[in-house]
């Protein structure tokens, strides 16, 4: 069985990709990433999902990125927002994340002796972020190939994004479709240590319009 690195924040588009992951019969390998968020629950999260989806490890890694600030995910004084997606690039878009997730990613995947690295990134209900683009991703990969030992020596790594271009409501049907229990997932910005979710702010607004499209039943935890 082939081995993979899931990218698992504990939010419902990781989750989602690693029950496609299992599905594909995958040996899945969980990498959480605390990165100075604003709420630790998220973690909590991923590391329950590991759990319930069969990972064969989880690991967790602090790469605090709150001590440079730049993001309103990572600097508790910045507003998060609530009054509907903006236009540009999102205040919740955090400085080199996914680069820095993919190397960790990557690095372990080597030692694994892992060819494949899924991630969760999406241009639909996200196409601010510019670390979610397919030719960003495309050129990671190149970059991967280049940078490695294994690589070198003829084991190419692939970079999975199979949620790329899905809707949130496709996103959800898959997950429902895997099995995947979306009430142990964690979206909102702003979660309360128990991972209640806030149900305002623009992350929580987009989920529940996906459960809403998707006609599935919104299992969110919400605070009130």
């Amino acid at each position: 069985m082939a081995k993979a690195v899931v990218l698992l924040s504990g939010g419902l588009d990781s989750a989602t990709t690693l029950a496609i992951a299992r599905s594909r019969e995958y040996e899945c390998y969980a990498l959480s990433i605390d990165y100075g968020q604003r709420h630790g629950s998220e973690l909590a999260a991923a590391e329950k999902l590991a759990h319930s989806l069969g990972a064969w490890d989880h690991k967790v890694i602090k790469v605090d990125l709150s001590l440079f600030g730049g993001s309103a995910l990572t600097d508790k004084s910045s507003a998060l927002p609530t009054e509907g997606t903006e236009a540009g690039i999102p205040v919740t878009y955090v400085p080199a994340r996914n680069t820095i997730m993919l190397s960790l990613a990557l690095a372990w995947a080597e030692v694994l002796e892992s060819r494949d690295i899924f991630i969760g990134a999406n241009v639909v209900d996200y196409s601010g972020y510019p670390d979610c683009r397919p030719k960003y991703l495309a050129a990671f990969e190149q970059m991967a190939n280049l940078a490695t030992k294994a690589a070198i020596e003829g084991a190419r790594v692939s970079i999975h994004a199979p949620l790329m271009k899905l809707s949130k409501a496709q996103i959800i049907q898959q997950g429902v479709s895997l099995g995947l229990d979306y009430s142990l997932t964690v979206s909102c910005y702003q979660a309360d240590e128990e991972g209640l979710a806030c149900g305002v702010c623009d992350s929580c607004r987009l989920r529940r319009a996906g459960f809403e499209s998707a006609n599935v039943a919104d299992v969110t935890r919400y605070q009130s």
